[in-house]
């Protein structure tokens, strides 16, 4: 696993360059591992040029099972989304803006904090272990269910609408939802 930055839109610090998006990078491959259980490289593409950063990235996917697209300012994180789909033939997954989609808010100062590390761990894993060559919509809707489907009516309350980041039940959930979403939407390699 591949985590990709060019460091142009590091959390709400903005262009602060690869080097010093780094530290965010390794937190990200540290968040893989423990909701997942993936092992994640941070690159960290020293160019703003959306060419180098495709070159760079095409270049080195067969040695990644997937590509976890990260801090790229808009809009050219959505053409390097794009093309690298085009180009490899495996997950690419742009997190800032799809795994952000998945959950409904991030607010941390009201009970049921969503945050992406809900989903794009499992969406990871589930992916990886249907060997898929991409990540559908099916996939992503798929972890929906799976992350609202662990909170049963008997807990649903005002207070727990989802489990919480650190819920140990989540990334298999999600992982198992994400693979079989793969089979069914044809794209599973095993």
């Amino acid at each position: 696993m591949a985590v990709v930055t060019d460091g142009t839109a590091v959390l709400g610090l903005g262009d602060i360059g690869p080097e010093a998006g780094m530290p965010v990078m390794e937190g990200k491959c540290v968040l893989f591992k423990e909701f997942g259980g993936v092992d994640a490289i941070p690159l960290c593409v020293r160019s703003k040029s959306v060419d180098d950063i495709v070159n760079v990235v095409t270049l080195l996917a067969g040695s990644f099972g997937g590509v976890n697209l990260e801090d790229i300012s808009a809009p050219r994180c959505f053409e390097i989304e794009e093309r690298l789909k085009q180009s490899c033939d495996i997950p690419i997954f742009h997190d800032d803006q799809h795994g952000t989609a998945v959950v409904s808010t991030g607010r941390s100062d009201f009970p049921n904090q969503v945050n992406n590390v809900l989903c794009f761990p499992g969406i990871f894993r589930g992916a990886l272990d249907a060997r898929a060559s991409t990540i559908t919509e099916g996939m992503k809707i798929a972890a929906v269910y799976a992350i609202a489907g662990l909170v049963s009516d008997e807990e649903l309350n005002t207070d727990y609408t989802l489990p919480e980041a650190f819920d140990p039940r989540v990334r298999d959930a999600v992982a198992k939802a994400v693979a079989k979403a793969a089979h069914e939407d044809g794209v599973a390699r095993i």
